[in-house]
């Protein structure tokens, strides 16, 4: 069950990463960008990781307010989650 939940996160982190760095290519391309609810959406389902390297990393949405300290949040969140769920052996789900 463990591998199952770190693979879930890895997926959805890698997912959040690439989201982020193609909402900033189509922002510079003036394209079709990914709504602000899909990119919280991916990190409510344990892509924060992701989600919060990728906005560092392309410097995407630094400036909103809401993804600068919701992002963060919702990873330290998860962090808490998966530490208590190890420790303690208490079911997520």
């Amino acid at each position: 069950m463990d591998q199952l939940l770190i693979l879930w996160c890895l997926g959805f982190s890698v997912l959040g990463f690439f989201l982020m760095g193609y909402d900033k290519l189509q922002a510079k391309r003036g394209g079709r960008r990914v709504p602000e609810k899909s990119l919280f959406s991916v990190a409510l389902l344990g892509g924060a990781a992701g989600a919060v390297l990728g906005m560092y990393l392309f410097h995407h949405k630094t400036r909103h307010w809401y993804f600068k300290w919701g992002l963060p949040a919702i990873l330290f969140l998860q962090l808490g989650l998966l530490w208590f769920h190890w420790e303690y052996g208490v079911a997520l789900l």
